[in-house]
């Protein structure tokens, strides 16, 4: 049985479950991407279909709209999949086990999907409806966006006569953004040589911490687990002889790490040191960051002794060390025109250890362009010091803020109609694919929208559904004025 049948808007809500049923996370849309195409012929909609997944549907405008200018509706078919650790679910075969409680909807052990399902969601409701007016129609979904908006960097815009856009992959109602930062994904690439050593083999664990979205809650005070791991094994290096096995932690370069691993070796004699100075930072980090992360934890697990190993070469941790404790990570600059707006970051969101070459994987951000690339170049100077070098790849460019919109002016005023007060509008520090849309199409006018979401990119993640009502109607009432 459907949970969230009956629960309103209906159509809006019977298409997110469906889209819930399929896994869609970042590099595995296949399966979404035809359920968009099957939806479109069965509706008999013009579409088109990329190669890489993308996917855009036409609608002819209603009843006394049918010459009025294109609107186009946008958000991405991919989700970040995070997962409990006891979760036993698939995300390359198996959908999301959804759960509605006093209104609110999650996924149990996972990560739900809203952002960006609901924008699916809604966008197929319009298409599938026969009874509410609107302009013609010009759905965009695009793949990859979680992991550098990949598919809206690929799409081919030419078929898009529109120039006014609805973004619908924003969380919090009421906020009408109109900017955003540009982005580019840096990769520090950091060769390394091994020798084989035998001892005894220790799993250093930081754990429990909060994680969330690297740009949205990159100021929220939140701890990096790849940086805390690096500040651990520098200073466990000062005291214990170790062979470092590897390092790892997170799962993407856009979401704040909440674990981080490393394997050491040992002798016998050294182990009862490595708990102490894991119990040692476990306090320090545990004061550092009550407020963000108040289930932050350090652990060390035996592994055993008389084990071979293949450790980095003295050289090489030393270097490896250097990289994950010098490496800048946060923010680095915040805005001296918009109060409380972040302007420049960076965030080590996967750091993974390989045979001869350690990983570390930014998400690099700035509104300003020189800054984004002045950040770019210092991570490369000292990679290149240290003897490795940085790749870039996924970059985008600033969504900037159109003093002359059209759509946010009507944007406001239906606005105070619908809610009786005025909106939010701002900027973000975030990538949004309006960036890359808006340097496609010259002249275009977008606004981004969504409903209250909270703990995206989290097993935590959360919905309001009656929030995602009110959304729902605002888009109606938005489309219905844009005559």
């Amino acid at each position: 049985m459907a949970v969230l049948s009956g629960v309103e808007p209906k159509e809006v809500f019977k298409y997110f479950e469906e889209i819930c049923a399929i896994p869609h996370g970042s590099g595995n849309t296949k399966g979404i991407s035809d359920y968009c195409v099957s939806f479109a012929k069965k509706n008999g909609l013009r579409y088109i279909q990329d190669p890489t997944n993308n996917v855009i549907i036409f609608k002819n405008g209603t009843s006394g709209y049918e010459k009025s200018d294109p609107v186009m509706l946008q958000g991405h078919l991919d989700m970040v999949c995070e997962k409990a650790p006891d979760c036993d679910i698939d995300f390359e075969k198996d959908g999301l086990r959804l759960r509605l409680d006093d209104g609110i909807i999650s996924a149990d052990g996972t990560t739900l999907g809203g952002d960006d399902g609901i924008a699916v969601a809604m966008s197929l409701a319009l298409l599938a409806s026969k009874d509410i007016p609107h302009p013609p129609l010009e759905v965009i979904f695009t793949v990859d966006e979680e992991t550098g908006m990949y598919g809206a960097a690929d799409i081919d815009c030419t078929p898009l006569k529109g120039r006014t856009m609805l973004n619908l992959d924003s969380e919090n109602e009421g906020v009408l953004l109109v900017s955003c930062a540009g982005g580019v994904t840096a990769r520090c690439v950091l060769p390394i040589s091994r020798q084989t050593v035998m001892g005894r083999i220790l799993t250093l664990k930081i754990s429990g911490l909060t994680g969330g979205h690297s740009g949205v809650e990159i100021d929220k005070g939140r701890a990096n687990a790849n940086q805390l791991m690096g500040r651990l094994l520098n200073e466990l290096s000062k005291t214990v002889d170790f062979g470092l096995i590897s390092v790892d932690g997170g799962l993407k370069d856009n979401a704040i790490p909440r674990e981080s691993t490393a394997k050491i070796i040992v002798g016998n004699e050294s182990a009862e040191t490595v708990n102490a100075v894991a119990e040692k930072y476990r306090v320090i980090f545990s004061s550092e960051y009550r407020v963000g992360d108040p289930k932050l934890n350090v652990t060390v697990e035996d592994v055993g002794g008389g084990i071979f190993a293949a450790a980095a070469e003295a050289d090489s941790k030393k270097r490896m060390i250097a990289a994950l404790v010098n490496l800048p990570g946060g923010i680095q600059r915040m805005s001296a025109d918009i109060p409380g707006l972040v302007q420049t970051s960076l965030n080590m969101g996967v750091l993974q250890t390989h045979t001869d070459k350690m990983v570390m994987s930014f998400a690099v951000r700035s509104s300003v362009g020189t800054e984004k690339e002045e950040l770019v170049s210092r991570l490369a100077n000292l990679m290149e010091v240290l003897g490795g070098r940085v790749e870039c790849d996924g970059a985008y460019p600033a969504w900037e803020y159109k003093p002359d919109s059209r759509l946010r002016g009507i944007m406001v005023e239906v606005f105070k109609e619908q809610y009786g007060h005025e909106p939010s509008v701002e900027a973000i520090h975030a990538g949004v694919e309006c960036g890359l849309f808006s340097g496609k199409l010259p002249g275009l006018d977008c606004v981004s929208i969504g409903p209250d979401m909270k703990d995206i990119h989290t097993t935590a993640e959360s919905m309001d559904v009656a929030s995602v009502k009110r959304t729902w109607d605002y888009v109606l009432a938005v489309l219905a004025r844009l005559k």
